[in-house]
């Protein structure tokens, strides 16, 4: 079954679209992100190399698409954290390499959050619906 909503006052009605919250977004991308780190760990690849950052990348698209559009930051924040701390200056530091490179990488994933999220922010399509009147003296259905 699908669930529609409309705004008060309008008769379009638009697909009800089930989006997480922005800050279970946030928890989700850091718990999500925690355990890419320790899976490129076991496979070996906790290297500053593309396969990490396209890991990372394709991590942060997979939870936009869940997302609302709103929470690509923070998605993109907790994947710019750990890819930083663990992968590129390793045992959890935080390290500063140049606003270019580091607004590169936190770019990459805010791109890659907000591209998988607004498709399904936009309405798919509208459902219109005509109120008719009823005469006076017709009975109503009861239910």
């Amino acid at each position: 079954m699908r669930l529609y909503h409309s705004r008060p006052g309008r008769s379009t009605f638009r697909p009800v679209v089930d989006r997480l919250a922005v800050s279970m977004s946030g928890a989700v991308a850091l718990v999500a992100c925690a355990l890419m780190t320790l899976a490129l760990s076991v496979v070996g690849e906790r290297h500053p190399t593309g396969f990490a950052l396209g890991a990372f990348a394709a991590l942060c698209a997979v939870l936009g698409a869940v997302s609302r559009p709103v929470a690509a930051p923070l998605v993109a924040g907790a994947g710019w954290l750990f890819f930083n701390g663990f992968v590129v200056h390793r045992f959890a530091t935080l390290e500063w390499a140049g606003a270019g490179v580091e607004a590169t990488r936190f770019g990459v994933f805010a791109a890659a959050a907000l591209a998988a999220s607004l498709p399904a922010a936009w309405p798919r399509h509208r459902v219109r619906t005509a109120v008719l009147a009823v005469p006076v003296g017709v009975p109503r259905p009861k239910g």
